[in-house]
């Protein structure tokens, strides 16, 4: 089996066991058979129906094998993301489910707020923006639906609670990759 089906199935099925009890995935025997469940990862799983954001939920650091994050990520997005009710038997049959997969976050420095733009369109990277203890990140993926820069960045610091004006005053930006899996 490829490894994305692998990782797309383990996520179906972390959902699908909250339904139906009865489902067992056997996680040692996965670990022993696909060396790279045993990565220290960061994932994210994101989960859409009818082509809108139904739950997003993931680790910025990798803190826990990749077994564990992509399980415990895709029960949070489907149940836990506060943005959302739980999802429904009846949503969980059509949602689509995608993973990413993070590298490791790095410091982006920058010189001006125009500088900061210039460096973030040429490459469309995830970003995490901290300021004054509030955070909060968006996956390569949304740049499309925030194709600017000055929108992107806008509704970035509005997810952190922040106004979008603060970017001013020089926030901590870093910025990762992601490797997307998804279903057909």
């Amino acid at each position: 089996m490829k490894i994305n089906d692998l990782l797309l199935i383990l996520a179906k099925k972390s959902i699908e066991s909250e339904f139906d009890k009865s489902i067992n995935i056997d996680k040692e025997n996965l670990l022993n058979n696909y060396e790279i469940l045993n990565e220290q990862r960061a994932t994210f799983v994101t989960l859409t129906l009818n082509g809108k954001l139904r739950g997003c939920i993931g680790s910025l650091i990798a803190h826990r094998n990749m077994f564990d994050d992509i399980f415990n990520n895709a029960k949070a997005a489907a149940f836990g993301d506060p943005r959302f009710e739980k999802l429904s038997f009846e949503e969980f049959k059509e949602v689509k489910i995608e993973i990413s997969l993070l590298t490791i976050p790095k410091v982006l420095e920058y010189k001006d707020l125009d500088d900061l733009k210039n460096k973030l369109i040429k490459n469309k990277p995830g970003v995490i923006l901290e300021l004054d203890g509030k955070r909060a990140t968006f996956l390569p993926q949304v740049w499309e639906q925030l194709s600017s820069a000055d929108i992107f960045l806008s509704h970035l610091c509005q997810k952190a609670g922040l106004n979008p004006k603060s970017l001013r005053t020089f926030p901590n930006i870093q910025t990762y990759e992601a490797e997307k899996i998804k279903e057909d």
